[in-house]
């Protein structure tokens, strides 16, 4: 489900068939990349009083995880498509438990009851003024020379959280959905009261437009994909390039993850197979009413070259060979139909542990989901093959004598694709224990190009860093060396304006993927990792093994790299003496979302909301931080206690109440946006007040905020030094 990165390639050369051979020089490039880090080991890493010894477990580590493998692992998961809650899903369950057990970990499969739909029927129809057929569809996905795309088990484009049922209405087209795009309609004076919304995918989740849609009156929503956004404006379609062909569709969950992830009826509670039904809440507010339908932009594009009407306005214009219009006149009738099948099916998670020495409850995850909507080649099972091959290379170590200090728990999620159900069930089912979770590490769309990126808490983004130093890049030198020189001084991760020393940029954790429910439930310091490319099949039956080894990692090399820096994160971080947690530029950031939130609020004229109070508290924990650290790093701290306060720090940013209109999501700093359902929101609770123009929630939101602050000032401040 995580948004796939859409940059530039750095170009690798694709392999001219779908046989993969393993080239000779290139593998010695990479062995000998592997020696430069390992002889260049850091001499000292945050956390250590002394890293030679863990320095030499880094390196017996780096050494395990196998291209070739991880190509083998990618193939197996990939060879049906998968969809959770079906045979082939548990089959998958089933091989991920046997790779755990071989590794020797132990290992359970955990299942949980939980509501989803399956299409019985979609189907789509649109009407010229004349009554003229335009489009019957939706089209199944095919191009020639694909090998996967026949598949009877394929299943037909259809988003999950769809409601049933059989509606016609004029046709207005809304751009990417966005809450300002539905304004410009209302503006405009079009009506959707009864109609039939089309909408690109792009700049929001999902579900966001058809949340939107719903509230202007909407009787259904057509989603499709502007060949501008991942299709031939941007290159090549496949098979002769990555980007998606004229009938790929991307399918997806359309459920309010913005109000609450997971199983819709059993919001904070976990679904297990013995809940009763009585236990369970009518999932109405979690999903749509109306009727949403995924599909091609050869289905899309005769229905918006017939739409009449005003010409779009600027921003609006996609890149199918036509002038768009808004639409909204009657030249141009949809007829949707969806009926959706709604059980309540089991799906499976699959738990890996290696028991920790020290006699804490502590706990590092590691986390990735298996399902796909069909095969899943990048999303997400180039991460469950890098997943695997990080757990091959911890088994070296259990088979070699070495035991972590913390347990390590490497977890298989279901059912992310439907809306985070795996994960947020496993948390919601473990929320106590997960109080003494150290980290969260995330993979999902692991590999789709060689363009390394990564997300994390600020506590953590130093700590990727380090970890990225670590790693040999299949380009040589490190993976952070190939991280801060990408594209150069224009890329995503480090400003055009940043100096030539600046750190690369990590980014700040959204929604969209399993670290959900880590971090803006229950608080657990989480990061999120991946390697992009240009990857215009998100959601496709063309994410498939032929896509992945045409034009994502022909080598699988990335896949490599990709299991070292998570296992590597696992291993750290399961190791490290005081937990390398660095709260000073967590307190410089929320201070910058707190002055920009002032300035915001002014801007509005909320002239009696008063941000003293939380800039001062935010002052007192900056204070606090810096106090803390300079004990971290100080000799004789007394790391049990150190340990403590540092991981409480994260919790106390959690607001038991939860935020205005949506309590299950806790996180003060970070929650994904009411209007943008993927990208992060700063200081959730007071900066969606000020966008709403609501001085008193601001005012209450700030308080809150305020009171985490002080939580956290309080619990860093306390930290004493020596034993």
């Amino acid at each position: 489900m995580a948004v796939p990165y859409t940059g530039e390639n750095l170009a690798l050369d694709k392999v001219p068939t779908m046989e993969i051979r393993l080239l000779p020089a290139f593998l010695m490039a990479a062995s000998a990349a592997v020696a430069l880090a390992q002889s260049s080991a850091p001499a000292s890493v945050f956390g250590y009083r002394d890293f030679s010894k863990e320095a030499k477990v880094e390196e017996k580590f780096l050494a395990v995880p196998d291209a070739k493998l991880a190509g083998e692992e990618l193939k197996t998961l990939t060879a049906e498509p998968h969809l959770a809650s079906t045979p082939e899903d548990r089959k998958t369950a089933d091989y991920v438990a046997q790779k755990f057990r071989a590794a020797g970990l132990e290992t359970e499969i955990v299942p949980y009851r939980v509501l989803m739909n399956q299409p019985k029927t979609v189907k789509v129809e649109a009407f010229g003024a004349d009554g003229k057929v335009l489009m019957t569809g939706p089209h199944r996905e095919h191009v020639a020379g694909d090998p996967f795309d026949e598949n009877a088990r394929v299943v037909m484009p259809f988003n999950g959280s769809s409601g049933s049922g059989d509606v016609t209405g004029d046709v207005v087209y809304a751009n990417y959905g966005r809450l300002e795009d539905f304004d410009q309609l209302a503006a405009d004076h079009i009506d959707l009261h009864g109609k039939i919304v089309i909408t690109r995918y792009g700049a929001n989740f999902r579900g966001v437009k058809v949340y939107i849609a719903e509230q202007r009156g909407a009787a259904g929503v057509l989603i499709y994909s502007d060949p501008q956004d991942d299709g031939y404006f941007k290159g090549d379609a496949y098979p002769q390039g990555p980007w998606r062909p004229e009938s790929g569709v991307q399918r997806g969950s359309v459920q309010y993850l913005f109000k609450y992830p997971g199983d819709p009826e059993t919001p904070g509670v976990a679904s297990t197979p013995e809940l009763p039904d009585g236990s369970r809440i009518n999932p109405e507010g979690n999903q749509p009413h109306i009727i949403a339908i995924p599909i091609s932009y050869a289905d899309a594009a005769p229905i918006l070259q017939a739409l009449k009407g005003p010409g779009v306005p600027q921003g609006w214009q996609g890149a199918l060979p036509f002038r768009y219009h808004m639409g909204g006149l009657g030249t141009v009738k949809a007829h949707l139909v969806s009926e959706q099948d709604y059980q309540r099916r089991t799906i499976w998670d699959v738990i890996g542990t290696v028991k920790g020495t020290d006699d804490s409850d502590d706990e590092v995850l590691v986390g990735n989901h298996r399902d796909a909507w069909v095969y899943g080649a990048v999303d997400p099972n180039s991460g469950t093959a890098a997943m695997l091959e990080a757990v091959h290379g911890v088994g070296a170590l259990i088979k070699d004598g070495w035991k972590p200090r913390r347990t390590i728990v490497f977890c298989s999620w279901d059912a992310e694709e439907e809306g985070l159900i795996g994960s947020t069930e496993w948390v919601e089912q473990h929320a106590q224990a997960l109080q003494h979770a150290v980290a969260y590490f995330n993979v999902d769309v692991a590999v789709s190009g060689p363009n390394f990126s990564a997300a994390a808490v600020p506590s953590l983004k130093q700590f990727v860093r380090e970890i990225a130093r670590s790693v040999p890049s299949p380009t040589g030198g490190s993976v952070y060396d190939a991280w801060r020189s990408e594209r150069g001084e224009g890329n995503e991760h480090r400003p055009s304006n940043a100096p030539p020393d600046a750190e690369v940029r990590v980014g700040d954790l959204g929604s969209g993927s399993d670290f959900t429910p880590f971090l803006q439930h229950v608080g657990v310091p989480s990061t999120d990792i991946g390697s992009g490319g240009p990857y215009g099949v998100y959601h496709s039956v063309f994410d498939n093994y032929a896509w992945f080894t045409m034009n994502a990692d022909p080598h699988f090399v990335y896949l490599q790299e990709m299991a070292r820096v998570l296992g590597l994160e696992a291993v750290r971080m399961a190791d490290t003496e005081v937990l390398p947690y660095d709260y000073v530029p967590y307190a410089r950031e929320i201070t910058s979302y707190l002055e920009t939130a002032k300035k915001k609020a002014g801007e509005e004229k909320l002239g009696s909301v008063d941000f003293g109070p939380a800039l001062a508290a935010a002052g007192r924990f900056t204070a606090a931080a810096e106090h803390a650290t300079g004990v971290e790093k100080a000799a004789g701290a007394n790391a049990a206690a150190m340990n403590q306060a540092l991981r409480e720090a994260e919790t106390d940013f959690v607001s038991p109440a939860g935020l205005p209109n949506r309590p299950w999501y806790r996180h003060t700093i970070y929650a994904p946006g009411e209007y943008t359902g993927y990208a992060a929101v700063v200081i959730p609770g007071v900066t969606e007040a000020i966008q709403g123009k609501n001085a008193e929630r601001a005012s209450q939101q700030l308080g809150v905020l305020t009171e985490a602050l002080e939580r956290a000032a309080h619990t860093l401040g306390a930290v004493q030094s020596g034993q």
